[in-house]
């Protein structure tokens, strides 16, 4: 019996001391920016009818046009049409030329981005440095002629070209496109730690874009936000010196409550509860915050857009995906109270894959009615006793 309690005595404190282990080095994974992991395989190209065959997967089989990071002699290849199918490969049209001899690896990620740099989208465009709190931040300025300015903040773990999608259905209306870095996202300055914080300190640059929109013609503001970008744009919504300048929000897959984002993850990827919590534990307390390589500790509380819904008072569309496979599209910002001005149009589509509801052709429709009631000089008011609970809207 005493040597059985002497090995429980030694066993309990290893187990903690592996699960502390385990949590730090699942958060360290949360906070830490990654390079873009491969997540197919190239099969096979034919130079001569530049066609490219890819493993088959829930993204290479989507309809519509996308990009695929590579490496060898090309860094990203634009993919067209789905010219064939079987149950493990996918043969699309490739639209980058690939020259006879050229090196292609075998190992891939796949991409909803399609255009990587502003020149491609054959519009006028600036390139602009935003200083913020992390210093100077570049930024491409598409101009247009409305004094209502959209500022579009992308996703974690990719640049601003994952914007550049929506930049011509935002011209083709008439607004002006801000579309920003922010700072550890490989092209703004890195902070002390170089990890995120998740939107808590990312929306203080975003502000700073605010104020740059302000100060070079704009008397209005819409912010637009890709994933990650979304929590980041809500924030700015909600603490920006400039907040009733935003008149909107344009969320595209966005994460509205990192606590559910990561749970589903942690899911998704086989991994056991209570492991993500004590992840977010760690997360939460500026000691093992820092042991995991956050700069301070993440307030998911204040993150947590569901509870902090009814402090949001501007028109809000959101576009999100029933199959995102990312971020859990069941967490809305349903529920919150009706306001006067306030009006929330949830786009969701079928098969449209996690930031990915631009190429499935989604966002074209809602993004132009959204804009053009948002352009209205005075809001239709919502009914008495309407909620922010409606329907999705119809963006087949």
């Amino acid at each position: 019996m005493k040597s059985l309690r002497h090995a429980v005595a030694l066993l309990v404190p290893a187990l903690l001391a592996l699960g502390t282990a385990l949590a730090l080095r699942v958060a360290r994974r949360v906070v830490m920016p990654a390079k873009r992991p491969a997540n197919v395989e190239i099969l096979a190209v034919d130079t001569g009818a530049q066609t490219i065959e890819l493993t088959r997967t829930r993204d290479t089989e989507l309809p519509g046009r996308y990009g695929l990071f590579t490496s060898g002699t090309y860094g990203y290849v634009k993919l067209g049409a789905v010219l064939s199918a079987d149950a493990t490969t996918v043969r699309r049209k490739l639209l980058t030329q690939i020259e006879p001899g050229a090196r292609v690896d075998r190992s891939a990620a796949f991409s909803g981005w399609y255009f990587s740099t502003p020149g491609e989208l054959h519009l006028p465009s600036q390139n602009v440095l935003i200083g913020s709190p992390a210093g100077p931040c570049p930024a491409w300025l598409f101009p247009a002629d409305s004094s209502t300015w959209v500022i579009q903040v992308h996703g974690r773990g990719v640049t601003r070209a994952e914007c550049l999608r929506a930049v011509p259905v935002l011209h083709a209306a008439g607004f002006p496109n801000l579309v920003v870095s922010y700072r550890n996202d490989g092209e703004a300055p890195r902070s002390r730690s170089g990890a995120y914080a998740l939107g808590a300190s990312e929306w203080r640059d975003v502000d700073a874009a605010v104020s740059y929109a302000l100060r070079h013609g704009a008397d209005r503001v819409i912010l637009m936000g890709w994933s990650m970008g979304g929590a980041v744009a809500m924030q700015t919504a909600l603490n920006s010196g400039n907040r009733d300048r935003i008149v909107g929000l344009i969320l595209e897959s966005p994460v509205i409550d990192w606590r559910s984002v990561l749970r589903f993850q942690a899911r998704e990827s086989g991994m056991h509860a209570p492991l993500p919590d004590l992840a977010m534990g760690a997360l939460s307390v500026p000691f093992t915050a820092r042991l995991s390589g956050a700069e301070n500790a993440i307030p998911f509380d204040s993150l947590d857009m569901v509870s902090r819904a009814d402090e949001l008072s501007v028109p809000i569309l959101i576009l999100h995906s029933d199959d995102d496979g990312f971020v859990p599209a069941d967490a809305p910002l349903h529920g919150r109270p009706a306001h006067q001005d306030l009006e929330l149009r949830p786009g969701r589509v079928e098969r449209c894959h996690h930031r990915m509801a631009r190429s499935a052709g989604v966002q074209r429709f809602c993004m132009t009615c959204f804009l053009a009631r948002i352009s209205m000089p005075v809001m239709p008011p919502m009914r008495s006793g309407d909620t922010a609970r409606v329907r999705p809207i119809d963006c087949g």
